[in-house]
């Protein structure tokens, strides 16, 4: 089992707890508990040190606790100043390979939370010059989880690296936001046809497509933006199930002041501390706003796979970036590979946000127990959609090139030009022209001219592009 990164020389420290002893290499800053969840929880191989921002979000929350003790004379002055000393390097990317629980665990986040508080209490001690596992003088649980419970800490320091990951979810976003408005302008003179149900429908421009795509996603920002905002509410004081047993009755005012400040988030207490520690509502809510994001993705990939499909027996409007040879059978095949895998990261976004709506429903009475695959669920969901719109934005997005004349010319090819004609010809006349362009194979501006429905100067003027795509006066037929 790979526990750690760190070099081992064999020698060990002698730790205990409820269930028995146990002998720790020297050189872990996690001890027994944590060791006992490494034992217990081997089952997704994704660690806690794969998502740092949990683990800033821990450190926050720690030293904020310390802090708030010290205020209120329950922590001495020089365990705080090294608890706190010890979150600060946490925080900066120092003893990350040391935070090594799996994400998916039983306990309700407890193995996490001792992890956090067991790296931090061995920290404290070496900058106080102590042996690591010297417990008298700083303790994981009497000093550094001091005032608080798993079930107050875990899912506040949650809430923390949730805010944090949304907003680095919302730049990466609107990044990508910008590439699709620089190539709506960059094709708004692309005439094309646009589709419904698959079928041909109206013309419009191929800017307009691409600047339909930066709005639906522009609508997205503001989504994220308004649901993130209810990750502020926090339950520290709460301790075990609200009732703030084992913390003093100002510390939940003063910690939340100190997370505040450290963590430059305006975290706020909630009203009621036991429907906070068993109410998972906020997750959901981020959750389902993250999906919406992913499927609306999924959604503009399948229209850039079907726009740039063929290249001879496709649509063929666009060409994406050739990211790699796209067989080992057919030479020559090119595959819209980045699309597809933004296709593939959307669906498991998609079931991540079913798993945090069921382990959200799963809660009983005044905890929920399922908050670690919650927890699990969202940050994996946000990292694969931040690293998705990055690699979509920058291998494909701003590569993609348009078709110019095979827009065109399926534009005057198309039954649907007859559409643009309806308002002059009437329903009737437009059914009967259609309906011989589709017999014939004829074009609909010939068949019109020869039946002298419209004259030439008319016509033309009607189809110019620029009085296709958007609304104009038209004459009473």
């Amino acid at each position: 089992m790979n526990k750690t990164t760190i070099k081992l020389s064999g020698k060990t420290r002698s730790e205990h707890d409820l269930i028995g002893d146990m002998e720790i290499p020297v050189e872990y800053y996690f001890g027994i508990q944590t060791m006992r969840a490494l034992e217990n929880f081997e089952i997704s191989r994704s660690k806690l040190y794969h998502y740092p921002q949990f683990i800033m979000g821990l450190a926050d929350v720690k030293a904020a606790a310390a802090l708030a003790n010290n205020d209120l004379g329950l922590l001495d002055p020089a365990i705080t100043a090294a608890i706190v000393e010890a979150c600060t390097e946490i925080k900066n990317g120092k003893l990350h390979d040391q935070f090594v629980v799996d994400m998916v665990q039983g306990g309700a986040g407890t193995s996490t939370n001792m992890n956090a508080n067991e790296v931090i209490a061995n920290r404290a001690l070496e900058i106080m010059g102590f042996e690591k596992g010297d417990y008298k003088h700083c303790h994981p649980n009497n000093h550094v989880n001091l005032s608080q419970s798993t079930n107050d800490a875990y899912p506040t320091a949650l809430k923390i690296a949730i805010y944090r990951s949304i907003g680095e979810l919302i730049k990466a976003l609107e990044r990508l936001i910008i590439v699709f408005q620089e190539k709506g302008k960059e094709f708004a003179h692309v005439i094309k046809m646009g589709r419904t149900q698959l079928q041909d429908a109206v013309p419009m421009t191929l800017g307009q497509e691409f600047d339909a795509f930066a709005t639906t996603l522009k609508e997205e920002v503001s989504r994220l933006s308004q649901n993130r905002q209810l990750l502020l509410e926090i339950n520290m004081g709460a301790t075990a199930i609200g009732t703030g047993i084992n913390s003093d009755p100002e510390y939940t005012a003063i910690c939340t002041r100190h997370l505040a400040e450290i963590s430059d988030i305006a975290v706020v207490a909630a009203d009621n501390l036991i429907e906070a520690t068993s109410d998972t509502g906020v997750f959901i809510m981020n959750s389902s706003v993250i999906k919406r994001l992913a499927v609306k993705l999924s959604k503009i990939c399948n229209d850039l796979r079907l726009l740039s499909s063929g290249p001879r027996t496709g649509l063929n409007e666009i060409n994406l970036p050739p990211m790699q040879p796209g067989s080992s059978i057919m030479p020559g095949k090119v595959n819209p590979v980045i699309p597809e895998v933004v296709n593939q990261i959307a669906y498991k976004v998609i079931g991540n946000d079913l798993t945090v709506t069921m382990a959200s429903e799963a809660g009983q009475l005044q905890l929920n127990v399922m908050e670690p695959i919650i927890a699990y669920s969202l940050m994996e969901s946000i990292e694969m959609l931040i690293n998705g719109l990055n690699t979509l934005r920058s291998k494909c997005i701003v590569g993609i090139t348009a078709n110019e004349e095979r827009c065109k010319n399926m534009v005057l090819n198309s039954i649907g030009l007859v559409t643009a004609l309806n308002p002059y010809l009437g329903y009737e006349n437009s059914t009967k022209v259609a309906a011989e362009a589709l017999k014939t194979g004829r074009g609909v501006y010939d068949i019109v001219l020869e039946h002298k429905l419209i004259d030439k100067e008319k016509l033309d003027e009607i189809l110019k592009p620029e009085n296709m795509i958007q609304p104009r006066k038209i004459d009473k037929i």
